[in-house]
C-alpha cells in the first residue's frame, strides 16, 4: 500500500465525514447521512468514471472506499461533539484530499488517451463534484461558485502537473510538487481571503 493511497483514503474519510456533518446539521435521518457522507466522499469521482466511461467505477472496483464511509458515519455518530471544533484540522485533510483527488483524476483521464485540457478538468472533477452533489441535495450553492478558490486551485495544480510530465520530470517529484501547489493556493486563498471577481456590473456601462 503505497502513500498516495493512504491519502486517498484518508481524503476519503475527511470527504466522508464532512458530508455525515451537514447531514446531521440538516437533521437528516441515518440514510440520509450515510447518502450525504458517500456522496460527498466518491461523488466526485464516480462523476468523472461515469463521463470517461471507466469500469469498474472507483468505489465499485475497491471497497476499501465503502468501508472507509462506513467508519465515518459510524465516528460522526459516536463522536459528533469531538468532531465539530476540529475545522482546522479537517481543513488541512480537505484540502490534501482535493491535491490528491485531483492528480489521480488527471492521471487516470490520461490513461484513457484524453486529450490533457479534458484530463486536467477530469481532475477538479473528481475533486470538487462530491461536494457539489452534497450541497445540490441539502439545497446550498455550492461552495466553488460563491466564495474561495477552491476549483481554480486544482485546476492550477493540473496544469504544473502536466507541464513537467511533458519535460519528463521524476514522476513522484511531480506528483508531490504539483499536489503542494494545489494545498498552497487553496490555504494562501483562505488566509488571506482571496476570490475570483465576480460580475457585479457591466464592465462598459456608463
Amino acid at each position: 500500500m503505497d502513500i498516495i493511497y493512504i491519502i486517498d483514503i484518508l481524503g476519503t474519510f475527511a470527504f466522508a465525514l464532512s458530508g455525515a456533518l451537514v447531514a446531521s446539521k440538516k437533521e437528516f435521518d441515518l440514510f440520509g447521512v450515510i447518502i450525504l457522507a458517500f456522496v460527498t466522499a466518491v461523488g466526485g469521482g464516480m462523476l468523472r468514471d461515469i463521463l470517461i466511461n471507466a469500469h469498474p467505477i472507483n468505489w465499485i472496483g475497491d471497497l476499501n472506499y465503502i468501508k472507509t464511509i462506513a467508519i465515518a458515519v459510524v465516528f460522526t455518530f459516536l463522536f459528533k461533539s469531538k468532531i465539530e471544533p476540529l475545522r482546522k484540522t479537517f481543513f488541512l485533510f480537505d484540502t490534501i484530499g482535493i491535491s490528491v483527488f485531483t492528480l489521480l483524476g488527471l492521471q487516470k483521464g490520461l490513461s484513457y488517451d484524453l486529450p490533457s485540457v479534458v484530463a486536467i478538468i477530469m481532475g477538479m472533477v473528481s475533486a470538487v463534484f462530491g461536494g457539489v452533489i452534497r450541497d445540490v441535495l441539502t439545497r446550498e450553492v455550492p461552495l466553488i461558485f460563491k466564495k474561495e478558490i477552491y476549483a481554480s486551485a486544482c485546476l492550477a495544480g493540473g496544469l504544473v502537473y502536466l507541464v513537467l510530465k511533458n519535460f519528463e520530470v521524476n514522476e513522484n517529484f511531480s506528483f508531490i510538487f504539483s499536489a503542494s501547489v494545489i494545498i498552497l493556493i487553496r490555504t494562501l486563498s483562505v488566509i488571506y481571503k482571496l476570490e475570483l471577481p465576480k460580475i457585479k456590473d457591466d464592465l462598459f456601462k456608463n
